[in-house]
C-alpha cells in the first residue's frame, strides 16, 4: 500500500514538473515572439528614416541644381 502511495506521488510529482517545463516553454516563447516583434519594428522605422532622408537629400540636390541652373541662364 505504501508502493501505491509513492507511485501516486512520482506521478504527481511528474505531472507537476511537465505543467512547470511547458509553462516556462510557453513563457520563453513569448519572450522570443516579443523581441522579434520589436526588432522589426525597429527595422522598419530605420528603413522608413532612411528613406526619408534620401528624398530630402535628392529635394535639396534638385532644388540646389535648379537654383544654380536658373543662376547661370540654362533655366
Amino acid at each position: 500500500m505504501a508502493s501505491k502511495g509513492l507511485q501516486d506521488l512520482k506521478q504527481q510529482v511528474q505531472g507537476a514538473a511537465q505543467e512547470a517545463v511547458t509553462a516556462a516553454e510557453a513563457s520563453a516563447q513569448q519572450v522570443v515572439d516579443q523581441a522579434t516583434e520589436a526588432g522589426q519594428k525597429a527595422m522598419e522605422q530605420v528603413a522608413k528614416s532612411t528613406q526619408e532622408t534620401i528624398d530630402k537629400t535628392a529635394n535639396q540636390a534638385s532644388e540646389t541644381f535648379s537654383g544654380l541652373g536658373k543662376k547661370l541662364g540654362f533655366m
